[in-house]
C-alpha cells in the first residue's frame, strides 16, 4: 500500500521555524518527485525531484527548504521566518496519493 505520513506541524510565532517530515512507503521513493501543498485548496508550496532538484512557490522562496533522504524514504520541509499566511494544513503528495496532513499555525 502506498502511504504518506506527515509530521512536525505545530504553533509558532511569526519569524519562527518548523521542520515538517513526510514518511513514504509502498513505492520506489527515490525514483519519484514529491510535493508539499498547503490548505484545502491544495496550494503548491515546494517540490523535491528524483534528481535531487528543488522547486518553490514564489511566496516561500528564500524561507523554505525542501530536502529528501532516500535511505529513509522521507522528504522534509524546513520552514524559516514563518508568517501568518503560511498557516494551514500541509500535505505531502505523490501522484494521486496524499497524506493526512500536519497543521501549521503561525500567530503572535
Amino acid at each position: 500500500e502506498v502511504q504518506l505520513v506527515e509530521s512536525g506541524g505545530g504553533s509558532v510565532q511569526p519569524g519562527g521555524s518548523l521542520t515538517l517530515s513526510c514518511q513514504a512507503s509502498g513505492f520506489g521513493f527515490s525514483s519519484y518527485n514529491l510535493r508539499w501543498f498547503r490548505g484545502k485548496g491544495a496550494r503548491w508550496v515546494a517540490s523535491s525531484t528524483s534528481g535531487n532538484g528543488t522547486l518553490y512557490a514564489d511566496s516561500v522562496k528564500g524561507r523554505f527548504t525542501v530536502s529528501r533522504d532516500n535511505d529513509k524514504n522521507t522528504i522534509y520541509l524546513q520552514m524559516n521566518n514563518l508568517k501568518p499566511e503560511d498557516s494551514g494544513l500541509y500535505f505531502c503528495n505523490f501522484a494521486d496519493v496524499w497524506g493526512q496532513g500536519t497543521q501549521v499555525t503561525v500567530s503572535a
